[in-house]
Parts: C-alpha cells; structure tokens; sequence
C-alpha cells in the first residue's frame, strides 16, 4: 500500500473519564507559544505587558469556546446524533472560530484595558501564525484535518480505529492536509518576520496575516472533504474569502491614510482686499 501509514492512538493516556490527546497537547503547546510570542513582541512595541497578559488570556477562553463552536456546527450532522459530543474540546476545534470569536473577545478587553488596538493586532500577528503552526501537529495524529483520496505517494494512510476521519477513508492514501498548511504558515511566517521592521502603518502587518492566512486556506481546502455551504465551497473556504475581502480593503485604507500628505488639509485661498 502507498503512502506514509498514521498508526498512532490519538489518545496518549485515559485518565478515569477523561482522555489526554495528543491533539490537546500540541494545541496547548501552540497556544503558549502564541502568548509568549505575543508578549516579546508587545514588550518591542511599548505595551504594557501585564495588559497584554489579560487580554491574552480572555482572548484564549473566548477562542477556544468559538473554535469548538464553529467545529460542531461544521459536523452538525454528527453532533446531533452525539449531542454529549459537542462538549469534548479535546476532540476537534476550528482554527477560524477560535480566531474570530477570540478576537472579538480580545478586541473588547483590550479597549476596557485601553490599549491601541491596532498595535496590539500587530504584536499578535507573528505568535498567532507560530502558534497555528503547533497546532496543526495534532491533527496529524488525531485525523480530523483530513484530506480527500490522493494518489501522491506522501498521502497519510490511517489505519488506527481512534483516528477521526470517516470510515470510508480509513486505509487509503488521503491528502496529508495539516502538512500542507504548516508548510503554508511557514512562508507566511517568514515573510511577517521580514515586514515587521519595515516600519508598516499599525495594523498592517496583522491584516498582512489575515490575508495571507486567508488565501491559503481558501486554496488548500479544496484538497479536504467537509460539509459544502454554497457555490461549492466549504466553511472555511467561505470564511476566508470574506476575511481576505475585509483584509484587503482595511490595508488599502491604512495605506490610503497613512500615506504622505493624506492628513494635509487644503489651506485656503487668501482673499485679497481691495
């Protein structure tokens, strides 16, 4: 049989009732790498580290109940035949809710906190893309990220029963999604590490992120299989498109406005007397 077998237990330990994954692990890892990163940066860019702290850690609990959300509605079908399901965080989240739903959050704290948000926004951009990256390692293990059937011969082959793809793919070669888009939020990752001293408007680095983060997605998650929303295109797919839209049009108007001469108002004509 082609391609690279996944024969690992998702599961690393059963404790009692509850399961340690070693989705939960990589997941963890990469939010603490996220936090650390963000903080270096922040402390860079003159902001109070303790404020950043507290905006981060809400920011995490407002991502994590969006990031599960949005998975459960993504497999609605599942879940209401396995509605106790829908509670088990340790099983599957969306990267898209946990960055929409944690960034709201965010965005509120860090106005009650009164910090610049769009510096702020910057400050995360490198530990958001880093800590993805992580991420993704567990869902190698645990197979929800799966892509559809592939004859490359570097396609992942789950065999192990714990693994959550569909039954219908379980033995065959699939499209090693996750390894697609750790490579992708490298590149990302090294051309945010090259603007972040080019001295960009506030708030530009981080839609820099969201818009490369965005076609990638878009383009990648053709090679997955999940519940198609419209025009045949996926949840995901749908979601980038209109963040890349909003990215797009909010870095044309930090440019627009921060551009020479764009605060200049026109000094008026002198009147001459007679």
């Amino acid at each position: 049989m082609d391609g690279i077998t996944i024969n690992i237990d998702p599961v690393i330990v059963h404790l009692g009732g509850f399961a340690l994954r070693w989705y939960s692990l990589t997941f963890a890892g990469g939010i603490a790498l996220a936090i650390v990163l963000t903080l270096r940066e922040a402390r860079r860019r003159g902001l109070n580290a303790d404020k950043v702290s507290n905006v981060a850690l809400w920011g995490v609990v407002g991502g994590m109940v969006g990031a599960r959300l949005f998975h459960v509605v993504d497999r609605l079908s599942y879940y209401l035949a396995n509605p106790y399901q829908a509670l088990m965080f340790n099983q599957g989240l969306a990267i898209w809710g946990g960055l929409i739903t944690g960034g709201l959050v965010a965005l509120f704290v860090a106005r009650r906190e009164r910090l610049p948000a769009l510096k702020l926004a910057d400050a995360t951009a490198i530990g958001l893309i880093a800590g993805q990256m992580v991420g993704r390692l567990g869902c190698i293990i645990n197979g929800d990220a799966y892509g559809g059937p592939t004859t490359m011969p570097w396609g992942f082959v789950y065999v192990n029963p714990g693994a959550m793809l569909p039954d219908a793919l379980r033995g065959i070669p699939t499209h090693p999604y996750p390894v697609y888009e750790i490579l992708w939020d490298l590149a990302l990752l090294g051309v945010l590490l090259i603007f972040r001293r080019r001295g960009l408007p506030d708030g530009l680095l981080f839609l820099t992120y969201v818009a490369g983060y965005s076609l990638g997605r878009f383009g990648l998650t053709f090679v997955r299989q999940e519940a198609i929303w419209f025009w045949g295109l996926q949840e995901a797919q749908v979601i980038a498109l209109v963040a890349l839209a909003l990215a797009v049009v909010g870095g044309v108007y930090l440019i627009r406005f921060n551009s020479p001469g764009a605060g200049r108002r026109k000094q008026p004509m002198a009147v001459k007397r007679p």
